[in-house]
């Protein structure tokens, strides 16, 4: 099966979890039953490990060849125009940063893997554009207040730390935000996604396998997966877990982190349903500048 199919049955939603058997007393007639139980640990996301060269040798011929399209939906989507200064959250490799400034934004991305940040940085030059990328996190994000027209985090890039670190991403986001600026937030459905929920997915590409084994905590929140890399001969394993959201919790999550208003769609612009594959929350910040930050 091709990358490409493979990618496109399961919409590239790669984070998943680990399912292990677990034995269960006899039932009523002897025989002894088995379901998967979920092997949750406290949420850890190792950056260097999931985002490496084996997640660009899998998923970057696809994500190449999608990129030019969704940097248009996200134009459309923001109202974006030239001169805006835009701010890609967790902006990897720079596929979309480099095209939104292609279009003429002015683009600043931030992001914590190192080889990721050089391939966009190359890119960048190849295409003949300018972005500044910073190392850096986004639970405290190196700029002032006020500082951008737009933020994104696009691809499922929200999600990777505990709860209270998932928050403080939020109010930084609202936080370097312009009075009237807009965060973009697009990740999974969850709605749409669990039920076809797939306890294993098996990418291959020239003889090597990416195999990701996955299953849903409902008491966390999370997706936790066992990935293992299986490239030139060499065997590679490991866990992680990303937190998901059905959209009445993240628009509440906005909300609370400060945002006036939430509007929550697909990639067309259609209002977000149950069957929608993918979830594109948009959060408005008040043209009005806080009391707090007028005072000062």
């Amino acid at each position: 099966m091709s990358l490409n199919l493979v990618l496109e049955r399961t919409r590239l939603n790669y984070a998943r979890g680990l399912i292990v058997p677990k034995s269960q007393p006899a039932g009523r007639h002897g025989e002894k039953n088995q379901h998967y139980a979920a092997v949750v640990t406290e949420p850890v996301f190792e950056f260097s490990k999931v985002f490496d060269a084996d997640y660009l040798y899998f998923y970057g011929p696809h994500l190449e060849a999608v990129s030019d399209a969704q940097a248009a939906t996200i134009w459309r989507l923001l109202d974006l125009e030239p001169g805006m200064r835009v701010l890609d959250l967790a902006c990897g490799h720079g596929r979309i940063a480099n095209r939104l400034a292609e279009r003429g934004a002015r683009v600043t991305g931030v992001d914590a893997t190192p080889l990721f940040l050089e391939h966009a940085r190359r890119d960048a030059t190849e295409r003949g554009v300018k972005v500044d990328y910073v190392s850096g996190d986004m639970r405290s994000l190196p700029w002032p207040e006020h500082r951008f027209e737009r933020v994104i985090s696009w691809f499922t890039s929200f999600g990777y730390f505990g709860d209270d670190d998932n928050h403080k991403v939020l109010t930084e986001a609202y936080r370097v935000l312009r009075p009237g600026g807009r965060l973009l937030i697009e990740n999974n459905n969850l709605a749409e996604l669990l039920p076809r929920w797939l306890p294993a997915v098996v990418i291959e590409r020239d003889e090597n396998l990416m195999i990701d084994r996955s299953i849903f905590d409902p008491m966390t929140g999370r997706a936790v997966t066992e990935r293992t890399c299986v490239r030139d001969g060499q065997v590679r394993r490991f866990r992680f877990a990303v937190r998901m959201f059905i959209g009445i919790e993240l628009k509440g999550w906005l909300l609370a982190a400060g945002f006036d208003s939430v509007d929550q769609m697909d990639h067309e612009g259609a209002a977000l349903a149950a069957g929608s594959d993918r979830m594109v929350s948009i959060a408005q910040r008040s043209s009005v500048a806080d009391k707090s930050s007028a005072m000062g």
